[in-house]
């Protein structure tokens, strides 16, 4: 029987996502409507859970659930509420979820832990508007770089012009840095984004690590000229050196082990089917569990763009986007995950994550810890992404658990 409680969870990760920037599929970027009216639906059921809520300056939606005695340490919980385009429903905004609910349950009861909760709907992870993951923990983490807010989306609109219109104050951002000396840590609870746990028949996981991210921005320059009137033999073809370095990017990741390298994006000018690609723009994404074999895979990309570049007469431009290294999670905290799944009558398995997370940038302010939730077929970023409402019951009650375990030691 589905406990009423993950019933909720997932007719509200429905509502959610029936706030999008697109007609018909999920887009929500940092700083849009679609963002506003997902962080007003989510402070609404924050109150209906006896949270007070603010929201801070750069749009991060914040719930606390006080503690039962004052002076109390505080535990940070949360996920992200903005996507990718095309995104799927449960990609952030389940772990928000899972979280109020363990929230809600304790209201309900009209109980107290003895030491607070603070329940965070970060503004941005995913980092599509500005191509800048975890700007929304960044801020919270306090380690925001100001050098941002000049950034522009490819409407030309400033970082800090969005920030203004959304209504949050860029100015203001480093204020908002959470004071780490009286927090127990933080949690997370994420899909999996990857088929292990439904491999081996487990709804729920408890994290390792999770690998250190790259993202880089990738430039080559070459001649545009008449697709009918230029020589093979004489062409600078930006383009054909993309495809190259696309391919070499791809025979690398396959020959390290451990080792993701992806282009999710590519802008050829002058963009007109019978002229020749005189420039391209490409992403660049490098991911390794260890940061000496990320770093290394990085160098050599960067050393064989140029090689390309000048075997096809054409100039490369190399810049680092964002570099985010490798986070171990707290053994203390994980551990009582652990304990927590067993208490369930579940086994427990141990998992890194490939995929990136708001952990990541809170691990500068505090211990932090992740649950991962089984999903159909390790689909994720994608509108295919899928949970079963069972698996989210158990989310709930190990997070419950992990909670009152948290309020004995």
């Amino acid at each position: 029987m589905i406990d009423e409680h993950a019933r909720t969870v997932m007719e509200r990760c429905d509502r959610l996502a029936g706030f999008s920037e697109e007609h018909g599929r999920l887009t929500r970027r940092f700083a849009t409507d679609a963002l506003r009216q997902a962080g007003a639906a989510v402070a609404d059921w924050m109150r209906a859970a006896g949270m007070s809520v603010r929201c801070d300056s750069v749009g991060n939606v914040i719930g606390r659930y006080e503690a039962g005695r004052s002076g109390a340490k505080t535990l940070l919980l949360g996920s992200h509420l903005d996507s990718v385009r095309d995104a799927g429903k449960y990609d952030g905004p389940l772990g928000v979820l899972v979280a109020l609910a363990s929230v809600q349950r304790l209201h309900d009861q009209s109980r107290r832990l003895p030491y607070a909760v603070e329940l965070y709907g970060f503004a941005d992870e995913e980092g599509v508007r500005y191509h800048t993951a975890y700007l929304g923990s960044k801020v919270v983490a306090g380690t925001f770089d100001p050098s941002y807010l000049s950034r522009a989306d490819a409407d030309g609109v400033t970082m800090a012009a969005a920030i203004r219109a959304f209504g949050g104050d860029p100015e203001r951002l480093a204020a908002d840095r959470r004071r780490g000396d009286n927090l127990l840590g933080y949690c997370e609870v994420h899909i999996e984004q990857g088929p292990v746990l439904e491999a081996r028949s487990l709804p729920v996981g408890v994290v390792t690590a999770i690998a250190g991210q790259s993202r880089l921005a990738v430039d080559f320059m070459g001649m545009a000229g008449h697709a009918g009137t230029v020589p093979m033999d004489l062409r600078h073809d930006a383009l054909c050196a993309a495809a190259e370095f696309i391919l070499a990017t791809e025979a690398l990741a396959r020959r390290e082990p451990g080792l993701l390298a992806t282009v999710g994006q590519i802008a050829t000018q002058p963009g007109a089917s019978n002229v020749i690609p005189g420039q391209v723009a490409l992403s660049l994404d490098v991911r390794h569990r260890s940061d000496a074999r990320r770093t290394r895979a990085v160098e050599q990309l960067a050393e064989r763009a140029a090689q390309i570049a000048a075997a096809r007469g054409v100039t490369r431009g190399w810049r680092t986007i964002q570099e985010s290294p490798a986070v171990l999670c707290d053994p203390a905290l994980a551990g009582l995950l652990g304990r927590a799944v067993e208490s369930l009558g579940y086994p427990v398995l141990e998992l890194p994550s490939g995929a990136g997370h708001d952990a990541v940038a809170l691990s500068d302010l505090t211990r932090v810890a992740m649950l991962f939730v089984r999903c159909r077929g390790g689909v994720s970023h994608n509108p295919a992404e899928s949970v079963m409402a069972e698996d989210v019951g158990v989310a709930i009650d190990v997070l419950g658990q992990f909670l009152e375990m948290l309020a004995e030691l």
